[in-house]
């Protein structure tokens, strides 16, 4: 199967070629056919199985007819995070680069003044959070009732968040002829209930079975004493010697050990950066940025980045933390072997971590392989360093 016998046009398609895809995702090849065919769909995929593409491009196949209005957007994509937003955008802007189309964002923490001029000229897609939407069509400076295709994604985490009652005054606001699509990477009794409301006679596509890690991420553990000085040696030395590295993501669970865990890896002389919940919107957008142009190589993050950060070539995911929640864990290691590519996932746990383990080997029905490593020359090397520059 190809990207040429999903029924896509050939300025899409000519797109996809350039972008360096051939062989659509499984939840690509079963969506896409169904939204070219204006159905209503109910998507439940993981994150990185290619489910932004599975809409984008459809929907940009769809767009190449008619015109969008002044205030009046032709589509809607709701999301639960400015990043999720963003990046969906950034698909619009990749995959549309032979189509005149005008892509708006509502998001907080970035200034208005542009998307208000597109959505006063006409966007033809508009990307938005559920609640900044709201606010504007509070205003006036929105309408909503020429709204064809509606998209609403990552659903549970929208639950999660609080969303649901938005996006429930939302959907009122929108034609009843609407197109639906509406993704999901869990399907709790709340979101079944919703998508039953939301949507008309559905296709249901499933492609992979919530609470499974990607068959193309390798998994390890690697076990240590719960010092954090001695956890730091460890993950420099893994770090050190992994083979094929190109970037990693390093996940903490807690805001304050991202940023310890930061500036010791960047007094080793690590290329790294931080990325939590507490940086503004700018902030944010360019670590990103400069993560995904390999500017930087290793990113610690906490769990506000876990999921739904669209990097397509991520080689390595570092747990220095063991999430406490079981289901955290597949949607960081999630962050690799994304689209078929192969990826590497390597867990840092303590003792007092192991009843979290046994959790995720529980949940996922593996067990995570051991991996034996030797740090301490890595120990030595920070008790020995500079007096004048601590290595810890």
């Amino acid at each position: 199967m190809t990207f040429s016998n999903l029924g896509l046009s050939q300025k899409v398609l000519a797109s996809v070629e350039a972008s360096g895809y051939t062989t659509p995702t499984p939840i690509q090849e079963q969506a896409i056919p169904h939204v070219l065919a204006r159905r209503d769909v109910l998507g439940i995929a993981q994150t990185g199985t290619g489910k932004t593409a599975g809409f984008v491009l459809p929907m940009l196949t769809l767009l190449e007819k008619g015109r969008a209005r002044a205030r009046m957007p032709r589509t809607l994509i709701l999301e639960p995070t400015r990043e999720l937003a963003a990046q969906v955008e950034e698909s619009f802007n990749r995959y549309g680069r032979n189509h005149k189309l005008t892509v708006a964002l509502l998001i907080g923490g970035v200034s208005f003044d542009d998307q208000q001029k597109k959505l006063d000229r006409g966007a033809d897609v508009l990307i938005a959070t559920p609640g900044r939407l709201l606010d504007h069509f509070g205003r006036g400076t929105i309408l909503l009732n020429g709204v064809e295709i509606l998209v609403i994604d990552e659903a549970d985490r929208m639950l999660d968040m609080g969303f649901i009652p938005d996006i429930e005054r939302i959907c009122k606001l929108l034609p009843f002829t609407r197109q639906t699509l509406f993704f999901s990477a869990t399907m709790p009794p709340e979101i079944q209930r919703l998508a039953d409301s939301f949507l008309t006679n559905p296709v249901r596509v499933e492609v992979s079975r919530p609470a499974t890690a990607a068959t193309t991420v390798s998994q390890f553990l690697v076990t240590t004493g719960r010092e954090p000085a001695e956890k730091r040696a460890v993950l420099r030395t893994l770090v050190r010697e992994a083979k094929d590295l190109t970037n990693a993501i390093i996940f903490c669970n807690r805001k304050r050990d991202v940023a310890t865990l930061h500036r010791s890896l960047a007094r080793h002389g690590f290329s790294v950066a931080a990325l939590h919940g507490d940086m503004d919107q700018r902030s944010r957008m360019q670590t990103l940025d400069d993560f995904k142009k390999d500017k930087i190589t290793l990113l610690v993050a906490s769990d506000v980045a876990a999921r739904g950060l669209d990097i397509p070539a991520v080689s390595h995911i570092f747990n220095f933390d063991v999430p406490t929640h079981a289901d955290d864990y597949i949607h960081r290691i999630g962050r690799t072997g994304r689209a078929g590519r192969s990826g590497t996932s390597i867990t840092i746990a303590t003792p007092i971590d192991r009843k979290y383990v046994a959790a995720i080997e529980k949940l996922t029905s593996t067990t995570i392989p051991p991996l034996e490593i030797e740090a301490s020359e890595e120990r030595s090397r920070a008790f020995y360093g500079s007096r004048t520059q601590p290595a810890e």
